[in-house]
C-alpha cells in the first residue's frame, strides 16, 4: 500500500509557498522590497546553515568545487537577485495571487530555455502544456480592473505584470544554470551557494543605492521582521525541505506538478487574509494554468 507521503509533502510545499508569499507581501508593504530581500535571505541562510549542520555536518557549502561555485553563483545572481528583485516588487504592486500565477510561467520558460540552449527535446504534450499554461495566465490577466485602466505612463497593474514576468524569467534561467552546478552535489548546499550570492548582490545594491537608512529602519520594524521571519521559515526553509522530501518519495513529474499548485491555494488564502475578491475567471484561470504545468511535466 502506497503511503503517499511524497505527494502530501509536495502539496504541503505549495501551501507553504502560498502562505510565505502572503507574509512577504505584508512585510514588503511595510519596509519595501529591497530591505525585505536582504532580511529574508539572511534569515533563510541562518535556517539553511542549521539544517546543513544537522543533515550534512557542514553549516556552509565549503565542499563545493570552483566549477560548482561558478554555475550555482551565476544561478543565484540571475534567480535569487534579478528574479527575486522583480518578484518581490510584484508582490507589492499586484499582490501575491497574481504574482504566483505569473510565476506559473517559470516551468514553460525553463523548458523553452532547455530546448534552445541545451537541446532538450520538447514533445507535443509538453508544447500543449505550455500553451494551456499561457492561456490560463493570459485569461486571468486580461480581466479588466480599475487599476488596469489607471491613466498614466504605466499603471501599477501593468508594472506588476511586467515585474512578475521578469521574476518568472529569472527563476527559469536560474534553474537552467543551477543544473550545471548541481551535478553530483547536495541540493541543500547548492541552495546555500545561490542564497549567499543573492544576498551579496542585494547588500551591494543597498550600498550602491545608499539604502542603508532604509535597511536600518526596516530592522527596527518588529511587525515587518515578524512577517519576514514567517515567510523565510515557510518558503526557503520548510517549503524547500518538504520539496526535497517530495522528490525523494515520489516521481519528479508528480512532485513538480503538485508543487506548482500554489496559484490555486493562494486564492482562498488571499480572500480570507487579504480580503481580495476573486471571481470565477480568477479561479478557473489558475486551475487551467496549473493543469498546463502538470501536462508539461507529464510530457
Amino acid at each position: 500500500m502506497t503511503d503517499h507521503l511524497g505527494e502530501l509533502a509536495a502539496i504541503g510545499t505549495a501551501v507553504c509557498w502560498a502562505l510565505g508569499s502572503l507574509a512577504f507581501t505584508r512585510a514588503g508593504r511595510r519596509i519595501g522590497s529591497l530591505p525585505l530581500n536582504v532580511i529574508r535571505l539572511a534569515l533563510a541562510l541562518v535556517f539553511a546553515a542549521a539544517a546543513g549542520l544537522a543533515l550534512r555536518g557542514r553549516a556552509l557549502p565549503t565542499d563545493a568545487t570552483a566549477e560548482q561555485w561558478w554555475w550555482l553563483g551565476l544561478s543565484g545572481f540571475v534567480g535569487y537577485f534579478l528574479g527575486d528583485l522583480c518578484q518581490f516588487r510584484a508582490f507589492i504592486e499586484i499582490g501575491p495571487r497574481l504574482t504566483l500565477l505569473l510565476m506559473a510561467l517559470a516551468p514553460p520558460l525553463t523548458a523553452l530555455i532547455d530546448f534552445a540552449v541545451l537541446g532538450q527535446r520538447l514533445t507535443p504534450l509538453s508544447l500543449a502544456g505550455m500553451a494551456i499554461t499561457l492561456a490560463g495566465v493570459a485569461w486571468v490577466l486580461s480581466e479588466r480592473t480599475p487599476a488596469a485602466t489607471t491613466p498614466g505612463p504605466a499603471s501599477p497593474r501593468l508594472r506588476g505584470i511586467l515585474l512578475g514576468l521578469g521574476g518568472a524569467l529569472g527563476q527559469a534561467v536560474g534553474l537552467v544554470l543551477s543544473k550545471r552546478g548541481m551535478v553530483g552535489y547536495e541540493p541543500l548546499a547548492g541552495a546555500q551557494i545561490r542564497m549567499l550570492v543573492g544576498l551579496a548582490c542585494f547588500v551591494a545594491l543597498v550600498l550602491a543605492a545608499s539604502a542603508g537608512p532604509r535597511l536600518r529602519a526596516a530592522l527596527g520594524d518588529r511587525g515587518a521582521l515578524g512577517y519576514a521571519t514567517i515567510g523565510a521559515l515557510l518558503g526557503p526553509f520548510l517549503g524547500v525541505s518538504l520539496a526535497l522530501f517530495a522528490l525523494q518519495r515520489t516521481s519528479a513529474g508528480v512532485a513538480a506538478s503538485l508543487l506548482s499548485t500554489s496559484p490555486i491555494f493562494i486564492i482562498p488564502l488571499a480572500a480570507r487574509l487579504e480580503g481580495e475578491r476573486v471571481g470565477v475567471r480568477g479561479l478557473l484561470g489558475a486551475v487551467v494554468a496549473v493543469a498546463g504545468v502538470a501536462l508539461l511535466f507529464a510530457g
